[in-house]
Parts: C-alpha cells; structure tokens; sequence
C-alpha cells in the first residue's frame, strides 16, 4: 500500500515562503506523476500542481508563477516550494499519484497570516 508522509508546513506571513516535502512509500516511484494538493477550511480538496515522470509541470492558475514542484527520485520525495504565499493559500495540503490515486496521508497545515 502506498503511503504519503507530508512535512514542513508552519505558520508564516504573506509575502514569504515555505518548502513542502512528500516522502512517498511506493516501488518505481520514479514512474509515477506526482501531485499537490490543498483543502481550505469548509471547501472541498483541491488540485494544486502536478509533475510527471519527465520533469514536465503543471499548475493550478491561482499558484502559478509562485508555487514549484519538483521531485527526488532518489529519494522518493516530492517537493514544493511556496513563494509570495497569499492568506488565500491557507490550507492541508497534500500529495497523492493524481492517475492512480492511493489512500491520503495526513497532509501538513499551511497558515498564511500577519
């Protein structure tokens, strides 16, 4: 069964940034896309970015040109780093195979907020 463990969520001021890591419990991990994604309180989960197996991306039109996702094949981590975080980002934010989706993880708060 495939497990995510998200980290390096935190509290942080708008303007600034945050680094978010994925480590992920799957065999050939290096084959999968991989994907973020956020819930905000009393709204539904939503699709942040993607990348796939190549190092192609994509993102969501409300993140794009702050957020970039990258990957550690490696080290079976997915990363994203979150620059000009707007109040609006605040969220659990998640990372699942977007085309063959498993059980989530815990995911890790994100809180924007001066």
């Amino acid at each position: 069964q495939v497990q995510f463990v998200e980290s390096g969520g935190g509290l942080v001021q708008p303007g600034g940034s945050l680094r978010l890591s994925c480590a992920v419990s799957v065999s050939s991990f290096s084959i999968y896309p991989m994907g973020w994604y956020r819930q905000a309180p009393g709204k539904q989960r939503e699709w942040v970015a993607t990348i796939f197996s190549g190092g192609t991306t994509n993102y969501a039109d409300s993140v794009k040109g702050r957020f970039t996702i990258s990957r550690d094949n490696a080290k079976n981590v997915v990363y994203l780093q979150m620059n000009s975080l707007k109040p609006e980002d605040t969220a659990v934010y998640y990372c699942n195979r977007p085309n063959r989706p498993s059980s989530w993880g815990q995911g890790t708060q994100v809180s924007v907020s001066s």
